[in-house]
């Protein structure tokens, strides 16, 4: 982990070029009032910089850093590379991105710009090195953030086709190999010469698309790898390099993409008010999917799970996030909760988008730490609680390693093909374009309902471990919609369960390999003879579908039920777990289990309904849960170990109900003083938190 301040950084994105009025010493003062250790300068104003081309300002940063230097605050500087200037659109149209061939985007946003282009790059450079050398010696600087959000566009452009054309000679060699690994034959594709590659804009066929999605992605991370290169050229030993990662961007992949960068840094927007509460809403199709503190927790954990290591939130709510027509301000205390939680999973800084609400601009009404009055309000009180918990808590809070009970493995590559090709229906019956969250998110969910806690891994390194010692660190692992994998990824499955791992495969894994072809073995590919079960019959569902228990050891509850998709598993040696209520679906199991080796390997035939996953999860994983049981309903609990080994607990009460938690072991208050004996009740108000330690 790099060198960080010895406390979890803690402030907001702050523009003071984008006050209507000075009031510079102001805002730093109340920042520093708030307890903020950090603010982030100067990622989205290029034509600030450079008001024209060749002719450079900046001077004008300078007080900020000086004044924020002067309180104790340290600053994250950007580079400015993803808002471009209009005269530089101006006198190079050509570097304008295309979203379909030919088609230019047109100026207005931000992020048009085709970066791959050799004037966008030149200039781009330019600017990157006028602001680093300028201010990488300043005091207050100690990281930078090269761009924002990138990963925007899938570019279409001339000169991304013919690189993506010279990638796939690189790769494949002759057309012959081509045409034979990507199916060709089919619809009369087979490519006489490289020349005939067509334009990806009509394409139809899964292997070029998986391709051309993987190729955006890296296009994308050396785009962020070259600049975080010309950044080290003047960047201090004790300085930092990253970026800030929008996961929901259609051209990036966090995994490879955070290689060239010294930590993980990323957004984590969130529903507030009632959508926050628990327990959840249940009415509408899926309501669980965006409702809830259950996305906070696993935004925390795709955060995590990039570098294995704490990161830092470089974007979260301050205030409400959207237009003006939809307009959910948190109640008191959310923030707060939303701060803890993330703390809780890894995060070594929480930083708000932004210091002040904007008077212009597309985001008017994205809120921000003050209101457009500019005079700190309720929001400012909210936050400015958090950052004197923070600061009470100190280094305890620094550099956590959350506690996981189950591990999961998720699939960039599977998901852009998904996004296309996916398995799922949406609610109206058109294809989903999030099946692959569709398919991984339950299993999530299902721990997070069970009490346990998760860690992400991403597929792309998983079979470099040794499985014996893979199994010390994921006794349970998750495998859900894994449709591409390589014969070796596989193997590296089957051998880890044999090494003593619960191996839990879910719908769509271990069907299609590593180029999106189907696979000629029954599935699970490679896996089947030790799972002692196989299918190769699958159904989409309408409605959901009831699942009962057929072995004694397997609780289920009325209400679980089985939804959007069985696969048709058939026995060959597996124990039924659960079963399907129908007349025709009831022929097969829903989950079967068997011993595989010194472990075992469980078949999930279908995507689990909440009290499904929950009690399947619950089955999974071993009795010893890392975080405190037995909660009223409205209360979650985390826990995450201290860099000296001890460990934390974070407690939430998602609700307008006061609580109370009988506490199982003697621990002590860390943001407050209270210390409390093993049976002792926790009193926890309305959207409350509680942050213990182990007394011993």
């Amino acid at each position: 982990m790099i060198n960080l301040p010895p406390r979890v950084l803690f402030g907001a994105a702050y523009y003071h070029e984008y006050q209507p009025y000075e009031r510079l010493e102001n805002d730093l003062d109340l920042m520093a009032e708030a307890r903020f250790t950090v603010i982030r300068v100067g990622e989205s104003v290029w034509s600030t910089w450079e008001p024209e081309n060749g002719r450079f300002d900046l001077d004008w940063l300078q007080p900020v850093l000086d004044g924020a230097h002067a309180r104790g605050i340290s600053v994250i500087l950007g580079t400015p590379t993803y808002a471009v200037p209009p005269w530089l659109a101006r006198q190079y149209p050509e570097i304008a991105g295309e979203r379909r061939t030919g088609e230019r985007i047109g100026w207005g946003a931000r992020q048009e710009a085709d970066f791959t282009h050799p004037a966008f790059r030149f200039h781009a450079e330019r600017i990157i090195r006028r602001i680093v050398s300028r201010y990488a010696s300043h005091p207050a600087v100690i990281g930078f953030q090269v761009d924002n959000e990138p990963g925007n566009e899938l570019l279409h452009n001339h000169g991304v086709f013919e690189r993506f054309r010279d990638h796939l000679r690189e790769t494949y060699g002759d057309v012959e190999t081509l045409n034979r690994e990507w199916g060709l034959v089919y619809w009369s594709h087979q490519l006489s010469t490289w020349d005939d590659l067509w334009r990806p804009d009509g394409n139809a066929q899964p292997q070029y698309d998986l391709a051309w999605r993987r190729f955006q992605a890296r296009q994308t991370t050396e785009f962020i790898a070259w600049q975080a290169d010309i950044v080290r050229e003047y960047a201090r030993g004790d300085q930092f390099v990253t970026t800030c990662i929008d996961h929901g961007r259609p051209a990036v992949d966090d995994d490879e993409l955070t290689d060239a960068l010294d930590v993980t840094a990323a957004n984590c927007y969130y529903e507030t008010q009632d959508r926050l509460a628990l327990p959840v809403r249940t009415d509408g199709p899926e309501p669980w999917r965006n409702t809830g503190p259950w996305p906070l927790y696993l935004r925390g954990d795709r955060m995590y799970s990039a570098r294995q290591e704490p990161f830092l939130v470089t974007e979260t709510n301050a205030n409400n996030i959207g237009g003006p027509c939809n307009i959910r301000p948190p109640y008191d205390g959310q923030l707060r909760q939303a701060a803890w939680a993330l703390v809780s999973r890894g995060a070594r800084m929480v930083e708000y988008w932004h210091w002040h609400t904007l008077h212009f601009g597309s985001e008017t009404y994205w809120g921000g730490v003050l209101p457009h009055s500019g005079r700190p309000g309720r929001t400012y009180q909210n936050i400015a609680r958090i950052g004197e918990e923070l600061a009470a808590a100190g280094d305890l809070v620094t550099d956590l390693i959350p506690d996981a009970d189950v591990t999961l493995v998720y699939d960039r590559p599977t998901k852009w093909l998904m996004q296309r090709h996916g398995p799922l229906t949406s609610a109206d019956g058109s294809p989903d374009a999030d099946s692959y969250s569709g398919l991984f998110d339950p299993f999530h969910r299902g721990a997070f309902d069970a009490g346990l806690q998760a860690r992400i891994v991403h597929t792309r390194g998983l079979a470099d471990e040794p499985p014996k010692q893979a199994v010390g660190r994921h006794p349970v692992l998750v495998v859900p919609g894994l449709y591409l994998a390589d014969d070796r990824t596989l193997d590296w499955l089957r051998s880890y369960a044999e090494a003593g791992g619960h191996l839990v495969l879910g719908p769509r894994t271990a069907y299609g390999d590593e180029e999106a072809r189907a696979r000629t073995e029954v599935a699970p590919a490679r896996l089947a003879e030790s799972a002692g079960a196989w299918y190769e019959e699958f159904n989409s569902l309408n409605e959901d579908m009831p699942v009962v228990t057929k072995d004694p050891g397997f609780a289920l509850d009325d209400t679980a039920a089985a939804t959007r998709w069985v696969d048709g598993l058939t026995m060959d040696g597996a124990t039924v777990l659960a079963g399907y209520d129908h007349p025709h679906f009831g022929r097969w199991a829903a989950v079967t289990t068997r011993e595989a080796g010194e472990g075992r390997i469980t078949c999930v035939g279908t995507l689990p309904n909440r009290s499904f996953a929950a009690a399947l999860m619950n089955w999974a994983c071993p009795e010893d849960r890392t975080s405190l049981q037995d909660l009223p309903a409205t209360v979650t609990a985390a826990s995450a170990r201290t860099r000296d080994g001890r460990r934390l607990h974070f407690l939430h009460n998602w609700s307008w109900e006061p609580t109370t938690v009988r506490l199982p072991l003697a621990l002590a208050d860390v943001i407050g003083s209270g210390a409390y004996e093993a049976g002792d009740e926790l009193e926890l108000g309305p959207w409350d938190v509680g942050v213990l330690r182990s007394q011993s």
